[in-house]
């Protein structure tokens, strides 16, 4: 059933907001809804968790973004990363291991190994905590919209069907999103050139086989190496798409192209997973359509070069939550949704150009080898590594917030300043937990703080002692750790206030 409004009169949905896909995008989303005390019901299609973490590494700014809600360290399995960038953190781009992070990231930790299959498991258990409903074995299958709601066809495992209606729909589905085509919205982009495989399997002679990244005139293979268990062998293939994308990979077929690249045998069995994938890169053309929207890999997907994907969609679900929130409860200004679109969609799209260009150079025919060469060298000019590593990490995300004079700090992530609040030690950071906004009052200003008098029903009031100089008397800064206004220091300040406060959160209450 194709989406497509029409009037009607209803009866109150069965749930504000029904998020489609249970993956790390869809769970942090709906724990930013239920901590935002919308009435969330999570969607996912596996019947119970499949354990397969395709994606691993968050970057700065998405650790940065979770540290903001305290979810930082529990999205690590392990010993949680320093929040201290100390030395270099080498990393790549197209292949290329010339970067140094640690350049463009002041709030550390540079980057954090984190399994999807551990993040979205810790999202949903906290998401459900906080009063949101998870149904697993529930396939999306229809979706149709009117004018107050959209109403959802689900199919369970044992071919039975029902019914769900929501307020909103939100699409966290994939890449093969079932949200995006019932909803109609087109995913548009460049097709598939490169035919890629991965897999989880045992390999049978691991000390001889090929670990880390090799470039071959026939290809790549990339091995992570586990000498006692499971190891990830992934093969890039650059002389065309996979004849048939939907195919099941067969521990016959990745086993003979690692072969085939690395020019001898690298024996293995016991395949725990095996996928395939390609360098297509495509982007919805819109990320809301009436009461549908779109987050993660349903809006944007890409060749996994540097491990961005999984890090866009995150961003776009701490940009969206408390957004949609807003909608729901009421108080969101008029345009206030539609910049979920205006933001986040220019981001994805700069990623999927980093990513083509990734390709690009890490095309395995000799001829790209002066090229190669001439860009490593490149790379360790300070200017370059500064652009590609902030491009990489997302530190070099900034939004346009609308200022009408020059503000350094807004559209900019909001620094996690060490505060004292009183005699109590805090830091900006853990004042945005509860996802709510906060003005933050750095110089005692009265004036500031009665100007906000209006907003303090979905607004922080925060007055502290920054550990040292900052350069402004206060921000204002929305749940998302962005800037939208710092004070300057003068008359107009209290006006200029007040206009950010309505542009974003709305009209003051009574």
């Amino acid at each position: 059933m194709a989406a497509g409004p029409r009037q009607s009169a209803s009866p109150a949905p069965d749930t504000q907001v029904a998020v489609v896909g249970g993956g790390p995008v869809g769970t942090l989303l709906a724990r930013e809804l239920a901590l935002l005390g919308v009435q969330v019901t999570l969607l996912e299609q596996l019947p119970r968790p499949d354990g397969v973490s395709k994606a691993g590494t968050l970057h700065a700014r998405t650790a940065q973004t979770l540290a903001r809600r305290g979810l930082l360290e529990v999205v690590q399995p392990g010993r949680p990363a320093s929040r201290k960038v100390r030395g270099p953190v080498p990393f790549h781009f197209g292949g290329l291991f010339e970067l140094d992070l640690s350049k463009v990231v002041e709030e550390g930790p540079a980057i954090v190994g984190s399994p999807q299959a551990w993040a979205q498991e810790v999202f949903a258990e906290e998401a459900v905590g906080l009063g949101a409903t998870l149904h697993r074995d529930s396939e999306l299958v229809g979706l149709e919209q009117s004018d107050d709601h959209v109403r959802l066809t689900l199919a369970s495992g044992d071919g039975k069907r029902r019914t769900l209606t929501a307020g909103w729909v939100v699409g966290a589905d994939g890449a093969r999103s079932a949200v995006r085509r019932l909803s109609g919205i087109r995913f548009v982009g460049t097709p598939a050139t490169v035919s890629a495989l991965m897999g989880e399997v045992r390999l049978l002679d691991p000390a001889n086989a090929p670990a880390g990244w090799h470039r071959t005139p026939r290809g790549w293979t990339l091995l992570w190496v586990s000498p006692f268990g499971i190891s990830r062998v992934c093969t890039y293939d650059f002389r065309g798409p996979h004849p048939d994308r939907g195919a099941p990979v067969t521990l016959d077929e990745l086993t003979q192209e690692v072969e085939r690249i690395a020019g001898r045998a690298v024996p293995m069995d016991s395949p725990a997973w095996l996928n395939r994938f390609s360098d297509a890169a495509l982007q919805a053309e819109t990320y809301r359509s009436g009461r549908v929207l779109l987050a993660g890999d349903a809006a944007h997907v890409h060749f996994p070069a540097g491990g961005q994907g999984v890090n866009l969609g995150l961003q776009d679900a701490v940009n969206l939550g408390w957004k949609l929130a807003a909608q729901v409860q009421g108080w969101a200004p008029a345009a206030l949704l539609d910049t979920y679109h205006s933001e986040r969609h220019p981001v994805a799209a700069d990623v999927l150009h980093n990513v083509r260009a990734q390709v690009a150079l890490m095309d395995p025919n000799p001829r790209m080898d002066a090229l190669r060469d001439l860009f490593a060298d490149l790379m360790h000019f300070e200017e370059v590594n500064e652009h590609l590593s902030s491009m990489t990490t997302g530190t070099a995300v900034a939004y346009d917030v609308g200022q009408e004079r020059r503000d350094r700090q807004a559209g900019q992530l909001a620094p996690d300043l060490a505060l004292k609040t009183g005699t109590t030690a805090t830091s900006l950071a853990e004042l945005l937990h509860t996802a709510r906004p906060v003005l933050l009052d750095l110089a005692d200003r009265p004036e500031l703080r009665a100007a906000a008098a209006g907003w303090t029903d979905r607004l922080n009031v925060v007055t502290a002692t920054p550990g040292e100089p900052f350069g402004t008397d206060a921000l204002l800064i929305r749940p998302d750790g962005y800037t939208v206004w710092s004070a300057q220091g003068d008359d107009r300040d209290p006006q200029l206030l007040t206009a950010a406060l309505r542009r974003w959160f709305g009209e003051p209450s009574a």
